[in-house]
């Protein structure tokens, strides 16, 4: 009697068993690090969508504000703007590596350059905020309106909430705080809209008009969402 070996189909079989193990491992780990990586976005991606979303902020605040001053005395004008990293303190946290991040936004001529300046920063621990080379952290949006307003404190607060709205940075070695804050000794203090990420909308109302009785302001209201601004080239 012939008797036929099963040897080969064992070898088959455990092959078989072996690559089929493989192949599930690498789609396991293969779905869980999609997963992670969309509930997840890397630092990298994170620090680009939170720098076009304040270069996005920037350009809605000015462009409202030109649009407002072109027109001239009584005019009004309102800009929506959506928000989705920077409403995120996790985020901002992670891709700014600021603790207890929040938003300054600002408006100055910074050398001929008049406009809103956005970037992070920590209320309590400021840190300096630069226009140019690798340690950027402030954009700026254009505008029309040629005015100084950072270094001015009563033109900015925060509504319902007890107005934060300043920082101050010691001898400052980039050209921001220099022009733009209100110097005392070597300390040079910067005025604006300071907003925490958890009082930022999905959809941020800007509201900018000319009152000529009313001198510039700046407010923001953490209940409405909302920011208001008045401008006045004469006041």
């Amino acid at each position: 009697m012939i008797k036929k070996s099963n040897t080969g189909r064992a070898q088959i079989s455990l092959e078989f068993l072996f690559i089929f193990g493989l192949l599930t491992i690498l789609l396991i780990y293969s779905v869980r690090n999609v997963s992670f990586s969309e509930g997840s976005p890397s630092v990298e991606n994170l620090r680009i969508q939170i720098a076009l979303e304040e270069k996005s902020l920037a350009n809605a605040i000015s462009n409202t504000i030109s649009q407002v001053y072109a027109q001239g005395p009584g005019s009004k004008a309102t800009t929506y703007v959506k928000l989705t990293y920077l409403k995120n303190a996790g985020y901002v946290e992670r891709a700014s590596k600021v603790k207890n991040p929040a938003v300054f936004i600002t408006y100055c001529n910074m050398s001929g350059r008049p406009g809103t300046y956005v970037f992070i920063t920590n209320k309590t621990a400021p840190f300096e905020p630069l226009t140019t080379g690798d340690e950027k952290n402030v954009f700026h949006g254009a505008a029309i309106y040629s005015k100084k307003l950072s270094d001015n404190s009563s033109i900015w607060g925060v509504i319902p909430s007890p107005p934060f709205s300043q920082i101050s940075i010691d001898n400052p070695s980039g050209q921001f705080s220099k022009e733009c804050g209100a110097k005392s000794g070597s300390t040079y203090t910067l005025y604006g809209i300071i907003v925490e990420p958890a009082d930022l909308p999905s959809e941020l109302k800007i509201v900018v008009e000319w009152n000529p009785d009313r001198g510039d302001s700046w407010s923001y209201n953490t209940t409405a969402k909302e920011l208001r601004i008045n401008i006045n080239p004469g006041g």
